[in-house]
């Protein structure tokens, strides 16, 4: 910024623009709301935007308040002609024009998709960066069908970041996975609204929806007679299915739906290919056996 011609104040106010701004950028996101004590407007944003600054703290977000009126020349060089204006700032450079976010959800969106593209370096980002290869450490511990063993190790990182969402996920497929189904049925209704929708909990919630369905040791022997005697029986093979799902059959499982779906692939609005499709959401997508009963099933309903 142009110094020429500044007031002492005037630099005095340029200097601690740098210092909160400019410098405070270089690994923190700094949003910089330009307001007045007259304008009416910027009274009602600027207790949306402490309280958004204050949740994202973690995230790197700082927040930082120019009086237009004692900062003329600040709001000048940046170009500031109405009021509230809100920028947001990294590594020294206006990267987002916040202004027309007006509600919480507006800015918080406005955040998430900044954070997702630029190198931010908030303690959460730091903790995400030492947790990485714990949560790699637990999946790979987790697929190895040591459920109780992942379990312990996702409870120490979900200790360690109670809100990041891999580990969540972990922790309460491991439960799962260990029999401990209360303790995964308390952790994900004990989330926060935010966290709990987060899509990477899905596979989590449908492990569960499967054991609801047929719990573990459900009875498969009236259902497999059913089928011997009527291999059109449907609702057999697809009870029959959830049964073998929950106590881990999962070849089984497959087997029963996609023969279902092979037989006739509407029955009940397409239930059997529903339920194959949430069975292999519970296993999770980049898991060999999903792949294969998805080759299996694409075999079925486009050859």
């Amino acid at each position: 910024m142009a110094t020429l011609g500044m007031s002492a104040a005037e630099r005095e106010a340029l200097d601690a623009f740098k210092r909160d701004v400019i410098d405070a950028s270089r690994n923190a996101l700094v949003i910089v709301d330009f307001w007045a004590e007259w304008c009416a407007p910027c009274k009602q944003l600027a207790p949306i935007l402490e309280k958004v600054a204050a949740d994202y703290a973690a995230k790197g977000v700082k927040l930082v308040k120019i009086d237009v009126d004692e900062n003329k020349a600040i709001a000048a060089q940046l170009r500031v002609q109405s009021i509230p204006t809100v920028y947001a700032f990294f590594q020294g450079q206006p990267v987002a024009d916040l202004t027309p976010a007006q509600t919480e959800g507006q800015l918080t969106r406005f955040l998430d998709q900044i954070l997702a593209q630029l190198p931010v370096e908030g303690e959460e980002q730091q903790i995400g960066a030492e947790i990485e290869p714990l949560i790699a450490m637990g999946e790979e511990v987790l697929a190895g069908g040591d459920g109780e063993r992942a379990a312990g190790i996702f409870a120490q990182i979900h200790e360690m970041a109670p809100d990041n969402v891999d580990a969540v996920s972990g922790l309460a497929r491991a439960l799962i996975a260990a029999g401990r189904i209360d303790e995964a049925k308390a952790l994900l209704a004990g989330l926060p609204e935010k966290l709990a929708a987060d899509p990477a909990l899905a596979q989590a919630k449908s492990a569960l929806a499967i054991l609801e369905l047929a719990p573990a040791g459900a009875e498969t022997a009236g259902h497999e007679r059913r089928i011997a005697a009527d291999p059109d029986d449907h609702e057999a093979r697809y009870e029959l299915a959830a049964a073998l799902m929950a106590r881990g059959e999962r070849d089984g499982a497959a087997d029963q739906l996609l023969e279902s779906i092979r037989r006739d692939r509407e029955w009940n609005e397409g239930a059997a290919r529903k339920r194959l499709l949430q069975f292999i959401e519970a296993v999770g997508l980049e898991d060999p056996w999903a792949s294969t009963q998805r080759r299996r099933l694409s075999a079925i309903l486009f050859g």
